[in-house]
């Protein structure tokens, strides 16, 4: 068993490798090299009988994990989009760590359940959400909640709509049929939306359309209304709608305003997933991205995307509680106490029962930066993604396939989508630089993330160099 002496002495050697290694990631290779089953040979069979000695564990950190981590925080990490992480958020998942509470209700940990509840306020005023969303809002039924993913947040929400739905059927024919009711329940989004939102369709059993998009790779009203009456004309039940602000392969916005206004209109739950996009929402120039946010009845974005948050931290706001809290709500005895009817219980807000004190580190960022040095680092990823486009769209080899709204850029080479795999597989071998190809349009794409907090022009242009490397020698090899 170590000790405080131990863990004091140890602590600090963490945080000195940590932060050497924080220093020098732009020197090691982006996306890890090792081939599948490589850690097995590189460690015993079994667990050791007796304590290993802490200075063996260290040496181990280098020659078993590391030859297979993939940094993300890399500024030469340009794929998928950025996993948060600062210095203010480490700590303040150290203390968690520490505290080591489980948070399912109030009285297990007063100050878990209170900070979440506040920091989200905190955090909700920053994006502009309608104030039906905040807990501090006078006589508001809405609130937020610390979920784990966007993913959660997805299902928790078609889940909720999926019984508040049933239980509306039930009230307008009480002999009605739970199962038959949700044979026809019916859910929308983008044909673009994030594969997690059709995830979210088989885990709570509600079939999902996704519906084309226009020239922007957005989802607008018309489309929708057309599938609206489609269906009900077929005898099914429209139920919900993800609407994506910012989506994954191009980082589109789907019309939120025109979307929201038809689901007010057929009061159909209207959930919109800004995972990535929704850090931009904090500076007033890219607000009005979200336009139309007071249609929704359930909002989500990741702090542990672009917010400088460590992962696990996704945020997710509701119109109404009782919408989200009914559909999950169980309460044996041994979780009773005797504040249960005037506090939030977080339990009842998601599927797991326990919950970190993940608000710590949300509040550590949020104090700790400030909404400036925040707003200033959002701009910062924007301006480098524009570099980027930049010297795409000044070599007539290349061409740009989508708008360069935040920090994405989606590009190819003009020609086949043979020639765009196979540059994008030799820029990966290289291991210079990361980054993942995707398809718009039936087309094979090439995304251009910025995704560190540590980028900087000259990252950029290394980037370009690495490309246009590739792009001479697959030009001279196609010419031989």
């Amino acid at each position: 068993m170590t000790n405080s002496s131990d863990f004091r002495e140890w602590g600090k050697e963490m945080v000195d490798y940590i932060a050497d290694y924080m220093d020098g990631v732009s020197e090691r290779p982006p996306l890890s090299k090792v081939k599948p089953g490589y850690l097995r040979s590189l460690i015993p069979d079994e667990a050791p009988q007796y304590p290993d000695k802490w200075q063996d564990v260290m040496q181990d950190i280098e020659r078993v994990i590391m030859p297979g981590v993939t940094h993300w925080q890399s500024p030469h990490f340009h794929a998928y989009f950025a996993c948060g992480n600062s210095y203010a958020s480490i700590l303040a998942d150290m203390l968690s760590d520490a505290i080591g509470c489980l948070g399912f209700s109030w009285i297990s940990s007063p100050a878990c359940t209170e900070l979440e509840m506040v920091t989200l306020d905190w955090l909700g005023k920053m994006l502009q959400l309608p104030e039906s969303f905040l807990t501090c809002t006078e006589g508001s039924k809405g609130g937020g909640v610390i979920q784990g993913t966007a993913s959660e947040s997805t299902a928790m929400a078609l889940l909720s709509a999926k019984m508040k739905t049933i239980n509306k059927q039930h009230e307008l024919d009480p002999d009605k049929d739970q199962y038959e009711i949700m044979s026809k329940l019916v859910a929308y989004t983008s044909e673009y939306a994030h594969c997690s939102v059709e995830r979210a369709s088989l885990i709570s059993s509600v079939r999902m359309r996704k519906l084309p998009t226009d020239a922007k790779f957005a989802l607008r009203g018309d489309t929708l209304a057309q599938a609206i009456t489609e269906d009900k004309a077929n005898g099914l039940i429209p139920a919900f709608v993800c609407v994506n602000l910012g989506t994954t392969t191009s980082c589109a916005f789907d019309n939120l305003a025109e979307i929201g206004a038809i689901c007010e209109r057929e009061n159909i739950w209207l959930h919109v997933d800004a995972a990535y996009a929704g850090t931009s929402f904090i500076c007033p120039e890219f607000r009005p991205l979200a336009d139309g946010l007071e249609f929704a009845d359930s909002f989500n974005f990741n702090p542990h995307k672009w917010m400088l948050v460590n992962f696990d931290c996704s945020a997710m706001w509701v119109r109404n509680q009782i919408d989200l809290v009914s559909a999950f709500h169980v309460d044996a005895t041994y979780l009773k106490h005797e504040h249960q009817d005037v506090v939030v219980d977080y339990r009842h807000w998601h599927i797991p029962f326990g919950r970190r004190f993940r608000s710590l580190k949300l509040w550590f960022v949020l104090r700790l930066f400030g909404v400036t040095k925040l707003q200033e680092h959002v701009r910062k990823h924007v301006s480098l993604a524009r570099e980027f486009e930049s010297f795409v769209r000044q070599d007539d080899r290349f061409e740009i396939v989508a708008d360069v709204v935040l920090g994405l850029v989606c590009f190819r080479l003009k020609g086949s989508d043979t020639l765009n795999e196979e540059l994008l597989d030799r820029v990966t071998k290289t291991g210079k630089i990361f980054m993942v190809g995707s398809h718009l349009n039936q087309q094979f794409i090439i995304r251009f993330a910025v995704c560190a907090a540590q980028t900087e022009s000259e990252d950029i242009l290394y980037a370009w160099n690495a490309i246009k490397e590739e792009v001479d020698g697959l030009q001279v090899n196609n010419n031989k």
